[in-house]
């Protein structure tokens, strides 16, 4: 199981918050020996780092946080989704064929929320 770690607020507005997080990721190093992440926005007051367990795709496309396409979501993850490759082809028919980076379905979910928006996604 992957291990998830955020901050908002306080110190993930300053310039120490991706190495808090980045700490704070380290103590769970056991949830996710694969890899791990840090995403920061010192303007929002958000930072977020992901230890990876992986499991669908092992290539470093699946590495998170993970940003959107478009730039305007990051996603950090920890689940599964069972019909990912369904999904994948529905995006590709109802919005145009994507440059997919992967084959994880994280990046299904997060092109999900892109494209339909968080609640319908």
């Amino acid at each position: 199981m992957c291990g998830i770690v955020g901050i908002v607020g306080g110190v993930a507005a300053t310039s120490s918050g991706a190495s808090t997080v980045r700490r704070m990721a380290d103590m769970i190093r056991h949830r996710g020996p694969d890899g791990d992440g840090v995403w920061t926005d010192a303007e929002a007051g958000v930072a977020l780092s992901q230890r990876r367990l992986a499991i669908i795709d092992l290539s470093s496309a699946g590495a998170q946080p993970m940003t959107s396409h478009g730039g305007r979501y990051v996603i950090v993850f920890n689940g599964e989704l069972y019909n990912h490759g369904e999904m994948r082809t529905l995006l590709d028919r109802e919005h145009g064929d994507r440059a997919w980076r992967g084959h994880s379905d994280t990046e299904v979910l997060l092109a999900a929320i892109e494209e339909l928006g968080l609640k319908q996604a």
